[in-house]
């Protein structure tokens, strides 16, 4: 099947959804467009007050771009979100891509990926996050590809829109740790007595000069093992 045959794709897509848990369906999807897509990688993630939280991902790598734009601050899912329209960085060693995300750029190609498409999730009125896809070679993707990426990015649209509380334990893991960033950030505010902006900016500093995640760090000061108020820790 070519990834271009946009009935063939609708019909995977709604063949991958058919009876499935609204749970299950932005980690199958995310699959599905590895399939579907000339891409190696997709993840889903949704959107934190200034720090995107990684739903789900087809592998290792996808999941660790995720964490890494989470972590920096920036990148194409970043910039999806403000801006509320699809991101495409079709070679990140360009000028222009690597330019405008320089520091994702240069992880993103150090671990093999040379572009990235990122896509809303949501509506119109209100962005709940994106859908990215990782390519391990520069290029752009066609506009029938383009629209089986849209149409992937509104099947995890409806099912994050219709998913009953009450099912949603992955949901609630998921703000369990967008809360322990926020708490941590609280913590160094207290520590250094200074405002939020800056609080998470040095969280995501210390995490970028360890080679760590903005999780990771936050779970370290929750647990006091990292104190702001003292110099860095030189461990691993």
């Amino acid at each position: 099947m070519s990834p271009t045959d946009e009935p063939s794709a609708a019909e995977l897509i709604a063949a991958e959804v058919r009876d499935t848990p609204p749970a299950e369906v932005p980690g199958r999807m995310c699959a599905t467009a590895v399939r579907l897509l000339p891409v190696t990688g997709a993840s889903a993630s949704l959107r934190g007050e200034g720090v995107p939280v990684r739903l789900c991902a087809s592998g290792d790598r996808a999941s660790y771009l995720a964490e890494i734009q989470a972590t920096l601050g920036t990148g194409p899912c970043v910039t999806a979100v403000e801006e509320g329209v699809p991101v495409l960085a079709c070679d990140l060693t360009s000028a222009a891509d690597a330019g405008r995300w320089p520091f994702f750029a240069q992880q993103a190609t150090a671990v093999g990926v040379r572009a990235v498409y990122a896509l809303p999730l949501g509506t119109d009125d209100a962005c709940l996050g994106t859908l990215d896809l990782y390519r391990n070679s520069p290029g752009g993707l066609s506009a029938p590809q383009l629209r089986t990426a849209r149409l992937v990015a509104g099947v995890i649209t409806v099912a994050l829109m219709t998913l009953p509380r009450r099912e949603g334990a992955w949901l609630d893991e998921v703000a369990g740790d967008h809360d322990e960033v926020y708490r941590a950030v609280g913590m160094i505010m207290a520590q250094l007595r200074i405002g939020a902006d800056e609080a998470l900016a040095r969280l995501r500093a210390d995490a970028f000069a360890r080679g760590r995640t903005a999780q990771a760090v936050a779970r370290e000061v929750l647990t006091h093992r990292r104190h702001f108020g003292h110099d860095p820790d030189p461990g691993p």
